[in-house]
């Protein structure tokens, strides 16, 4: 076990990403634990929550059937911090309006959810699936795997959204820096300067500052600007 999830962090940490990321840790998580066809992981911000990684189309389906019902095991994993498992939905009680359509539309039977968290705070849920009733009733090997699984896929996780915050971060400077040396030419102002006519500018139109340096570059770029020829002497 020790092995198989040393070569799962490994794995996880060498894709660059978080869309990438997520899909590793889904296609992982079908090969690792026991009983699992197909694994998608859902995301949270705020009260928002979107299916962002996902083995194929049937994974995807049952989390939207879950979103559009309002309740489910994913659901209640990210609200309540447990871990959620069905082993009919054809006979589930708990969530009836989200069981009888998954079940119905999609063939799943079985579903085992956990929580994706870096300390306290929930990051979303690792949802496993399968089409065999009682996939994982009394499968303790399903659980201990799933539980370790889900924590370093949300260590994995977080290490990609750093990576996109900064590389983020990065684009965003670049980008205003290039707008600040267009603007200081073209007006004949200082960058200090500049950079108050960028800001002055977002709060005017009520955009981020980002989006209206972009639209600076964009707009050099597309209308370079002409170089007087000399006089024919």
């Amino acid at each position: 076990m020790a092995r198989v999830f040393a070569e799962t962090a490994r794995s996880m940490a060498n894709e660059a990403g978080v869309h990438r990321t997520l899909e590793r840790i889904c296609q992982l998580a079908v090969a690792t634990i026991p009983g699992c066809q197909y694994a998608s992981v859902t995301l949270v911000a705020g009260r928002r929550v979107t299916a962002e990684g996902a083995t194929d189309e049937l994974a995807v389906a049952v989390d939207r059937i879950q979103y559009e019902a309002g309740e489910g095991p994913c659901l209640n994993a990210i609200d309540t911090h447990e871990v959620f498992q069905s082993n009919d939905l054809r006979t589930e009680e708990r969530w009836p309006a989200f069981a009888q359509r998954a079940a119905a539309e999609t063939g799943v039977r079985s579903m085992l959810c956990f929580r994706l968290f870096k300390r306290e705070n929930t990051m979303g849920a690792l949802n496993l699936f399968s089409k065999s009733t009682g996939a994982f009733e009394g499968d303790e090997e399903a659980h201990e795997y799933g539980a370790v699984f889900a924590a370093h896929a949300a260590v994995a996780l977080a290490g990609a959204q750093d990576r996109a915050n900064l590389d983020d971060a990065l684009k965003t400077r670049e980008v205003i820096g290039q707008a600040m040396g267009l603007l200081a030419g073209r007006e004949g102002v200082s960058m200090d300067q500049a950079f108050a006519m960028l800001r002055n500018g977002s709060q005017r139109l009520n955009i981020k500052l980002r989006d209206v340096a972009q639209q600076i570059v964009d707009r050099n770029t597309a209308d370079p600007p002409t170089t007087p020829k000399e006089p024919i002497r």
